[in-house]
């Protein structure tokens, strides 16, 4: 368990805060470009690390984040006219580019230059996956922007999407950071009546294999490996026919993951935790186009699609949340008596329902943590840590310009003496396969 000032440390992320000034220090998505789709489109209210937004796409087709309180009077500038390339507040006129300068100010007399001593707090912007980016820390450390595989593929290559989660953004993290749960949270009865095809050997397991070893073996062992950016980890388990399956996923310091998948996880799919505030989150997604060897053909349709649960339809990207605490996620106890264990009929809805009854911010000095729970501790270490360090004028970790498209999750069975941290790096048999199909090909 935490203490009660590591809680705080790690939960709070308003200005001034010592988490809030770590998570400054990076990147952060702050919504859809979708949601600002045309130059000139009326502005957009956000709202990210407890600050309130307005982001606008202006005539050039720039993306620009203020916040929105004019720097004039304080109006807000959500109501402001989005033209000839700036944000005009409608109380007087005032105008500013993307850049926050203020680029004209027509209730003053034409002769001061007064406007060119005021600006509005605004922030780098970066565009990346269909997702608007911001920097929110010291310009002087504004660091490399982190390209997990978007900038090189074509729009209908990548796809981005958004969930708002009504909890403090860690716990929504965790979720994505606990392989057990897998076998109990969104396990389904039939799962333990799937036939044997043939995969539950050294390689890559079909979905259909997979989903029956996760309800085989409900108690993995988990082992931790940390990295240049954060730490992989693997949830390993016995399979039926008495091998090691595993499932490796990676978290990138400080909110982002690449959950296993077989035979790879790739891109920031598995999810970006993005802090609205202290008490609750969005749960950003960047899928990319996988790679050739991303889908052998043995291992049958996507497994999602091969679980007894619905998914909601994104809306332009963001999700209705119509499983929701007001109606308590649409449990049904029949489906839970009968089909599933949760008896939540979509899938992602099942992680809301567990992660939001916590409370908007969980009190941590009250859990029972076990061995289940040291991927989950271990990011809670890190964080932290170097929220702590930065205090201390100690420089947060990955913030150099490296190779983020190369971190991938994995899963697969492993041979006799097979060492999974070999998996998703240059060392993967999966790639030397891939370099022979390409060759014969």
């Amino acid at each position: 368990m935490l203490t009660a000032a590591d809680n705080e440390t790690l939960t709070q992320v308003g200005p001034g805060t010592l988490m809030g000034n770590l998570l400054r220090r990076y990147w952060m998505p702050v919504l859809l470009s979708n949601e600002i789709d045309e130059p000139d489109s009326p502005p957009v209210r956000t709202r990210i690390l407890g600050e309130d937004l307005v982001a606008f796409r202006d005539t050039n087709g720039f993306a620009g984040v203020f916040v929105q309180a004019c720097p004039h009077r304080g109006a807000s500038l959500f109501f402001g006219r989005n033209e000839e390339a700036g944000l005009r507040c409608v109380y007087h006129g005032w105008k500013f580019d993307t850049t926050g300068a203020c680029v004209d100010m027509p209730s003053e007399p034409a002769e001061s230059n007064f406007k060119t001593k005021v600006r509005v707090t605004a922030y780098p912007t970066r565009e990346s996956g269909g997702i608007v980016w911001a920097y929110f820390g010291p310009p002087e450390k504004l660091p490399p922007f982190r390209d997990f595989g978007a900038d090189a593929l074509a729009p209908d290559q990548r796809r981005a999407s958004k969930v708002r989660v009504e909890c403090n953004w860690v716990q929504s993290m965790e979720g994505n950071l606990d392989t057990s749960h897998i076998s109990w949270l969104h396990q389904f009865h039939a799962a333990a009546d799937i036939p044997d095809d043939g995969t539950d050997t050294p390689g890559v397991p079909s979905n259909a294999m997979s989903m029956r070893i996760w309800e085989h073996d409900r108690a993995p062992r988990i082992e931790v490996s940390d990295e240049w950016y954060g730490y992989r980890y693997a949830g390993l388990r016995s399979t039926p026919n008495g091998n090691t399956h595993v499932r490796v996923t990676a978290y990138i310091f400080p909110f982002t993951t690449v959950v296993a998948a077989i035979p790879l996880g790739i891109g920031a799919g598995g999810g970006l935790f993005v802090p609205i505030d202290d008490t609750a989150c969005w749960r950003f997604g960047l899928t990319v186009q996988p790679p050739a060897h991303q889908r052998p053909e043995h291992i049958g349709a996507p497994l999602f699609s091969q679980m007894p649960y619905g998914f909601e339809r994104p809306d332009n990207g963001i999700s209705p949340r119509g499983y929701n605490a007001r109606n308590d996620y649409q449990v049904d106890r029949e489906l839970q008596r009968t089909t599933s264990f949760s008896g939540i009929p979509d899938f992602v809805s099942q992680d809301h329902a567990v992660q939001e009854s916590m409370g908007a911010r969980l009190d941590r000095t009250r859990e029972h943590l076990g061995t289940s729970d040291r991927a989950v501790i271990r990011m809670r270490q890190l964080l932290v840590r170097a929220a702590r360090d930065l205090a201390d004028g100690i420089e947060p970790p990955a913030l150099e310009d490296r190779d983020y498209v190369r971190i991938y999750g994995a899963e697969r069975i492993l041979a006799s003496g097979e060492d999974w941290r070999e998996l998703g790096t240059d060392n993967d048999p999966i790639f030397d396969v891939a370099e022979a199909q390409t060759v014969r090909a």
